[in-house]
């Protein structure tokens, strides 16, 4: 049995659409929200101390901790995106090619950790720049809340949201 040209691109569109379906219906539900893995808080111990500065005295764990629980109380929408940034960084590929990161984060020098954010913090394309202002924002966020950095900065925060960082 000889197929036509019709018949033969007929059958390509419907194995298509079939297969599309099936992968849409048999892939694994996502959970709602963001979940943190070890990686994640392993990045963020290495990322506090570059974005806060030398200057700075930090507890990594600690900051990285307040991240993970600042990431949690944002809207379903914004931990999805910030999900999304984590695993576009967590790639071997685009760490090295997008970040300049050659290593897995966990043997990358602050150096290279620092000249990554300082690209992203100076990029020409606003979507580095935005990804750079979010994680600085959620890093100093995290730090400056801190209980045990507002005596030393001279600030309390609000009785609603005292104990929500630790």
């Amino acid at each position: 049995m000889k197929l036509s040209r019709r018949q033969l691109l007929g059958c390509g569109i419907a194995g298509s659409v079939l297969l599309s379906a099936g992968g849409y219906w048999l892939r694994p539900a996502a959970a709602p929200g963001f979940v943190a893995s070890e990686q994640d808080r392993q990045w963020l111990q290495q990322l506090a101390p570059a974005l806060l500065g030398e200057r700075v005295a930090c507890e990594p764990a600690t900051v990285a901790a307040n991240v993970l629980l600042a990431i949690a109380s944002l809207p379903l929408p914004l931990q999805q995106e910030v999900r999304e940034l984590f695993d576009l960084l967590q790639q071997p590929l685009v760490r090295r090619w997008l970040a300049g990161i050659p290593a897995a984060w966990p043997d990358a020098s602050p150096q290279q950790i620092r000249a990554f954010l300082q690209r992203w913090r100076h990029s020409r394309f606003a979507l580095q720049r935005s990804a750079y202002q979010a994680l600085h924002n959620l890093v100093y966020a995290a730090h400056y809340g801190a209980a045990s950095q507002q005596h030393a900065i001279g600030y309390r925060l609000p009785p609603a949201i005292q104990g929500f960082l630790r």
